[in-house]
């Protein structure tokens, strides 16, 4: 009766076994040195089709943060949709990270940012003045807070525009997972392919225990700097292996994050996961469709859902123990997850039934 959030669900089997596993065979070199860790690199190098370093850390704060700090410098701007995880959620993390860069949020229907919107907003920064940040990042949030979803071709008609002014591109991936089930795209498709430098790749919310990955990118073909001047590949690894150890998230079981990101995408569960919490909120969302005087706000298209419920049928699901957050008016968030049970999904639309008086 839990529809919170995707966080308040348990870890899944297979991940819970691979953890065992790891933990029980015997001693392994510490922070990050040993084979599971270096089988996880070699397996997400594979899964992007492309050289990769990975990162693993224990939260999404502190994969977005300690990306962004390598991306930028104190006195830089870092732009991102104004509702973005970054920008509302994080305590000035990213700010402290960084060492004081500027996150400059930007209007979108739907949580996303519309290539207009990036290319009048870059129109107008001040490059080059000295009593001003100077743009240097551009971050988007795959799948967005609104549960929306940027297209390859979205993706990659930002990063374009981000690319011609010399900024990077990072990708909040929280709920990237999602994004690539629904797509039925590659990862490669939604991130390199398109533009993106740097992608904070979560778990947590998709049936790890406490388990995200910052994922730098190859670079362009010949290994320098690709067409935005982000330094190359080992340059910005090797200068993230400091702040992440400095920021606190150098583990030195490192096997114990890297375990469960491997079993993660092994065999494609990250997929099934998250295409059964998708699944799960189109249940949901066609079920409230059919209670008089509901309207979704935005279209479904992750595990999110934000629909407008009548007053009685808000407070009388509350009531009956059904656990969700009051958004905005009449508006309420409802998010699904790979735990969520299609008779959990059916016992609250029966009861928003009821509560209409449609039972």
């Amino acid at each position: 009766m839990i529809f919170t959030s995707d966080n308040v669900t348990g870890a899944a089997p297979e991940i819970l076994e691979a953890l065992t596993r790891a933990m029980t065979s015997g001693a392994m070199p510490s922070y990050g040195a040993d084979p599971v860790t270096a089988g996880l690199e070699r397996r997400l190098a594979d899964l992007f089709e492309t050289e990769v370093a990975v990162f693993p850390v224990a939260t999404g704060s502190a994969a977005n943060s300690l990306a962004l700090a390598t991306l930028t410098p104190p006195y830089g701007a870092v732009y991102c949709h104004h509702e973005a995880h970054i920008n509302t959620d994080e305590c000035g993390a990213p700010e402290a990270f960084t060492g004081g860069a500027k996150l400059i949020g930007l209007p979108g229907e739907g949580g996303k940012i519309a290539a207009a919107t990036l290319e009048a907003a870059l129109a107008r920064a001040p490059f080059g003045f000295v009593h001003a940040v100077q743009p240097t990042v551009l971050s988007l949030t795959q799948a967005t807070e609104a549960g929306t979803i940027y297209t390859p071709a979205e993706v990659a008609a930002l990063s374009a525009i981000a690319r011609e002014r010399g900024l990077a591109v990072h990708m909040d991936g929280a709920r990237f997972a999602n994004a690539v089930a629904r797509l039925g795209c590659s990862p490669a498709e939604l991130t390199w392919k398109a533009g993106v430098d740097v992608l904070s790749f979560g778990a947590t919310k998709n049936g790890a225990l406490a388990a995200e990955a910052v994922v730098f990118f190859g670079g362009d073909a010949t290994g320098g700097a690709g067409a935005n001047g982000v330094a190359p590949l080992k340059e910005r690894a090797r200068e993230f292996g400091y702040r992440r150890k400095r920021g606190g998230h150098l583990f030195s079981k490192m096997r114990v994050i890297s375990a469960q990101l491997d079993a993660y995408v092994a065999d494609g569960l990250w997929l099934r996961l998250a295409g059964h919490a998708n699944a799960m909120a189109d249940r949901l969302a066609a079920g409230l469709a059919r209670v008089p005087g509901t309207s979704l706000r935005d279209p479904v298209q992750a595990n999110e859902i934000f629909v407008s419920l009548p007053e009685p049928v808000t407070a009388g699901l509350l009531e009956k123990g059904y656990q969700f957050y009051r958004w905005d008016g009449p508006v309420v968030r409802l998010v699904t997850s790979w735990e969520t049970r299609p008779e959990a999904v059916d016992a609250l639309v029966a009861d928003a039934l009821a509560l209409a008086g449609r039972a």
